[in-house]
């Protein structure tokens, strides 16, 4: 108390009431000053304050976006599903130097920074919005300056993106829009967009992913996206005003099977949607196939189709999809992911050969008179008849009418014989793929040879047929019935035990049940085969 009544007493001798109020005032606005001070100066280094997050805005500058290519930030992974899911590390800096790093996962991005990330792809955050307004790749608007107009509300909202390039069950393709430039000679397409750097992927555009043997005779295309234009895009010599589709005829292209399964129903999956008004971009051009099936590519497309590993010239387009969309499944197009069906394939094709005949023959006693049409498809090589004239005449003798054929590239005249025949049948093989020809409800009765086939024959015609509205029939003959029984003695396990070849892998497998066997059928067992393909007739 003494010391205090001191210093009332030296103060009030120094200076008057009116002085002591001023001085007051001024030492807390020095005070207030110098607080404010190192408030400003260490603001980079505090964190925000969560209650003053719910009512300030954020302005941060973009600094930069980087989307790496290295396998450490750019990734195509196949999930349990078969979905790919692409993983971009974008890379985000403001001005005083630090940075935020987001891992952009599948189909959804979340940005848990509160800075806008614009690239023409789709990558981008809307917690914060800018003066300038720029339409994304889906027709929305995103910001471009820095100024900050909405408050951030603590969850951080998510926007959904669409990957360039996708991996499904068997297959591989990138979808594209935009500035696209395709540099045949050097198998690659480029895409131009706001990136800093480039983002790549490798694809071989043959449907049939998985398959290393198929895929060796393959190329393989480069996909570079994000490079800014004026910035190492070339230069675009000729320039299209339709869509574009890149395909190989590699692989197995030339094996009928193959021909339908990798690459006919993959493309009209893939192309139908343009109506004609697409171009076919070829690699691993084949002449011989192109002619097969001219008629096919006639009515996909309006455009003759282009050698695109001949061009030195760059071609640019709006649209590009490298690749082909294809089920999972042999012969087959799930309706249920897919705008179109098996059905819609095969009315396809009935229209683009002028085949007539929609239905299978239905027997009634009022159509007795007239017969159903057998078509028994010989082959030349391995796994034919050796007694198709005692098959055909036993066929004869229960009221069919037989035609013998061979299926060769003729793809006119093979659809036409195929169409008008109520009953299809021949030894498993490249063949019965013809069955996409057949009317609805006709019956498809395939020969199985020794060795198991029973797993691939299911697969590959057993299973699809019902796609087809086709009725399905199976044979399976005895070691007598194979001419392998020539060739090995009874108890050699080519015979007695097939399972012992299996185990030795596909090639052992090949070499044996489907090259060197040919069938020469028990006609008198398989007469109930027949006689049960004409009671289904009668339903």
């Amino acid at each position: 108390m003494g010391e205090k009544m001191m210093y009332d007493t030296i103060l009030a001798r120094s200076f008057s009431k009116y002085d002591q109020k001023k001085l007051g005032y001024g030492a807390f606005l020095a005070c207030f000053l110098i607080a404010f001070s190192l408030c400003t100066v260490f603001k980079p280094y505090l964190g925000p304050l969560p209650l003053l997050n719910k009512s300030l805005s954020m302005d941060v500058d973009l600094k930069m976006l980087k989307i790496t290519e290295s396998a450490r930030s750019l990734k195509l992974r196949a999930n349990g599903t078969g979905r790919s899911e692409i993983e971009v590390v974008v890379e985000v800096a403001n001005n005083t130097g630090s940075s935020n790093e987001t891992i952009i996962s599948g189909d959804a991005i979340s940005f848990n920074t509160t800075v806008l990330a614009t690239v023409n792809d789709g990558f981008s955050t809307n917690s914060t919005s800018r003066t300038d307004t720029v339409p994304d790749d889906e027709g929305d608007t995103i910001s471009s300056n820095g100024s900050s107009s909405q408050q951030v509300t603590g969850a951080v909202p998510e926007r959904k993106m669409k990957p360039i390039c996708n991996v499904e069950g068997r297959t591989e393709f990138c979808e594209m829009k935009g500035d696209i430039r395709i540099h045949g000679k050097s198998s690659t397409v480029f895409m131009s967009a706001s990136s800093m750097e480039n983002s790549s992927w490798i694809i071989s555009p043959y449907a049939r992913k998985g398959d290393e043997e198929a895929l060796n005779h393959v190329t393989k295309w480069s996909i570079k996206s994000g490079l800014m234009d004026g910035y190492g895009l070339p230069r675009c010599d000729r320039k299209h005003d339709v869509p574009a589709i890149v395909f190989s005829l590699g692989g197995y292209a030339g094996n009928n099977f193959h021909d339908y399964t990798d690459i006919v129903i993959p493309l009209y999956q893939t192309s139908r949607q343009f109506d004609g008004e697409v171009k076919f971009l070829v690699t691993d051009n084949n002449p011989w196939w192109i002619n097969k099936f001219k008629t096919i590519l006639g009515k996909l497309s309006r455009y003759e189709p282009i050698d695109i590993d001949k061009e030195e010239q760059v071609h640019c387009f709006g649209t590009v999809i490298v690749g082909l969309k294809r089920d999972p499944k042999e012969l087959r197009i799930d309706p249920s992911k897919s705008p179109y069906s098996m059905k819609d394939f095969r009315q396809f094709l009935r229209s683009a050969y002028s085949l007539k005949k929609g239905i299978a023959i239905k027997m009634t006693d009022k159509v007795r008179k007239r017969k159903p049409r057998l078509l028994i498809l010989s082959r030349r090589r391995t796994r034919a008849f050796t007694n198709t004239n005692d098959i055909a005449r036993m066929a004869k003798s229960l009221g069919y009418k037989v035609v013998v054929a061979e299926a060769d590239s003729n793809v006119a005249r093979v659809a036409e014989t195929v169409n008008a025949c109520d009953v299809m049948v021949g030894v498993h093989g490249a063949g019965l793929t013809n069955m996409v020809f057949l009317p609805e409800k006709a019956i498809l009765i395939q020969i199985l040879p020794i060795g198991g086939f029973e797993w691939i024959a299911r697969t590959d015609f057993e299973e699809p047929s019902k796609d087809m509205n086709l009725r399905y029939l199976e044979y399976k003959i005895k070691a007598e019935e194979s001419t392998l029984i020539q060739q090995y003695p009874p108890h050699h396990e080519v015979i007695s035990n097939p399972s012992a070849i299996q185990k030795q892998g596909w090639e052992a497998f090949k070499s044996v049940y489907l090259q060197q066997q040919n069938v020469n059928l028990d006609v008198h067992r398989f007469r109930y085969t027949l006689v049960r393909a004409i009671e289904l007739l009668h339903k």
